[in-house]
C-alpha cells in the first residue's frame, strides 16, 4: 500500500502580509540607492518615493504625514527625504534614516508612530522616548515634533 504524502502548510506565519510588504519595500529601496547614478538623481528619487509613501495614505496618516513631512523639511533640512520599510523618512548624512514615520493603516495599528532612531540626537539621561503615537496633531504638537526633529538632526 503506497502513502500520499502532502506538504503541510505551517501553522503560522513568522511575518504577516504588512511585514512581508515592507521587506520586499525595503530590498526595493535598497536595489535603488546601489544603481548608479548622480547624486542629485538619487537625491529627487528618495524624495519622489517619500511624496509618493504620502500620496498613498489616507485620513489622518496623510494629514500627519504631510504635516511631519513639512516640519521636517523647515526645521531640519539636513535631513534627506526618502523611505524607509515603504514608509516616510529623513536620513543623516550617513544615508541612515533618522526619523520615519508609520501610518497607523500600514500595520493596522491603533495609531500612527513618529519615530526616531539611534542616529537621532534626544539623548536625555539614562532613558527618553524614541516614539511618539499620533493620532491627530494640534498645533502643540507640531511645535514639539519640530524641536524634537531639530534636536534629532543635531
Amino acid at each position: 500500500m503506497t502513502e500520499k504524502t502532502t506538504k503541510k502548510e505551517p501553522s503560522h506565519q513568522a511575518f504577516n502580509a504588512e511585514e512581508r510588504a515592507a521587506m520586499k519595500a525595503a530590498a526595493a529601496e535598497a536595489k535603488r540607492a546601489a544603481r548608479k547614478a548622480s547624486a542629485e538623481e538619487k537625491a529627487a528619487e528618495a524624495l519622489a518615493d517619500c511624496i509618493a509613501s504620502i500620496e498613498a495614505m489616507d485620513g489622518d496618516d496623510r494629514a500627519a504625514a504631510e504635516a511631519i513631512h513639512a516640519i521636517v523639511l523647515e526645521h531640519a533640512p539636513q535631513l534627506e527625504p526618502r523611505t524607509w520599510y515603504g514608509m516616510p523618512a529623513y536620513a543623516g548624512a550617513d544615508g541612515k534614516a533618522v526619523v520615519f514615520f508609520q501610518p497607523a493603516g500600514k500595520f493596522k495599528a491603533r495609531y500612527a508612530t513618529l519615530g526616531f532612531n539611534d542616529g537621532a540626537a534626544l539623548d536625555d539621561g539614562s532613558m527618553w522616548p524614541t516614539s511618539y503615537a499620533v493620532t491627530k496633531l494640534t498645533p502643540a504638537d507640531t511645535k514639539l515634533i519640530a524641536e524634537l526633529v531639530t534636536r534629532a538632526a543635531g
